[in-house]
């Protein structure tokens, strides 16, 4: 079991958790994930490790509701145990240094790039937390990702905050050399409709791109074959091979087939949680 430490609701439906893991925050690199299973016999559902923190042994997850797993994880408060946590599982990003990294964090992805913006900019790259969400009260994290980012854009649908419109038209605005300049390198974590959108953003100036494909996955190790994921023409398991490849190598129009596979299945369980009286 892990104790969770402390928790922040971040909106309505995204929680914060601090939770004590020794061994994953000693491990722990961006881009990597941790299992969560909440109660026996329940189902083992991944989660991005937002943060860590070696000295104080924990790590941070950002756990958003989805699904009847991540409902029941979100009613856990501080003094609570999470059943399992294992990791840390997946293979950290690797980004070249010297050049000015762009992050793009669609929704609740944004925290994902937390540990990694942080590592970034302490090894001196300049880095970017390009941010989007619907409207100003569904953005997360913005002041932390600001104290570990060089820059921070923000975009809104409704313009409520930042830039009206949607992040990649701000990603082509910084590609053409506005505000903060050309990126070198981005990499996109968010809805998978998103990632698409910035991978054929940056594909025709040929920028090294990279996004997560951690909406696939369901077990995280490998054994389900679930997360399957087409990159350059060959099949890969985004849990074990990624969880983030070459943006213009993902074959998105497989993936988002991919990803509602279990549609019916989610809206099965969450009527019977319902019917349950939520237990």
């Amino acid at each position: 079991m892990a104790k969770i430490l402390s928790t922040r609701q971040l909106t309505p439906i995204t929680k914060l958790f601090v939770v004590d893991a020794p061994l994953v925050a000693e491990a722990a690199r961006p881009g990597q994930f941790v299992i969560l299973r909440v109660r026996e016999g329940g189902e083992r559902i991944p989660v991005t490790i937002a943060d860590y923190d070696r000295a104080a042994r924990t790590i941070a997850i950002v756990v958003q509701e989805v699904g009847v797993t991540t409902r029941l994880v979100n009613r856990l408060g501080a003094g609570d145990d999470i059943l399992d946590v294992v990791g840390p599982l997946g293979t950290p990003v690797e980004i070249p240094a010297g050049g000015h990294v762009v992050g793009v964090g669609g929704g609740f992805g944004a925290a994902a790039l937390l540990c990694l913006m942080r590592e970034l900019t302490a090894r001196g790259d300049r880095t970017t937390s390009l941010l989007g969400a619907r409207t100003k009260e569904l953005l997360i994290l913005v002041d932390e990702l600001r104290a570990v980012s060089t820059n921070v854009e923000l975009c809104t649908d409704d313009g409520s905050a930042g830039h009206h419109g949607l992040v990649t038209g701000r990603l082509a605005e910084l590609i053409a050399g506005q505000g903060p300049g050309r990126p070198d390198h981005v990499i996109a974590i968010g809805p998978e409709v998103m990632m698409r959108a910035v991978a054929e953003a940056t594909r025709p100036e040929r920028i090294h791109t990279l996004v997560s494909m951690d909406p696939l996955m369901i077990d995280g190790t490998g054994m389900c074959g679930g997360c399957r994921v087409i990159v350059g023409g060959e099949s890969k398991f985004a849990c074990v091979d990624g969880p983030c490849f070459d943006a213009h190598q993902v074959d998105f129009t497989v993936a988002m087939r991919r990803g509602k596979a279990y549609a019916a299945e989610e809206k099965l369980a969450a009527e019977r949680l319902a019917a349950a009286g939520g237990r």
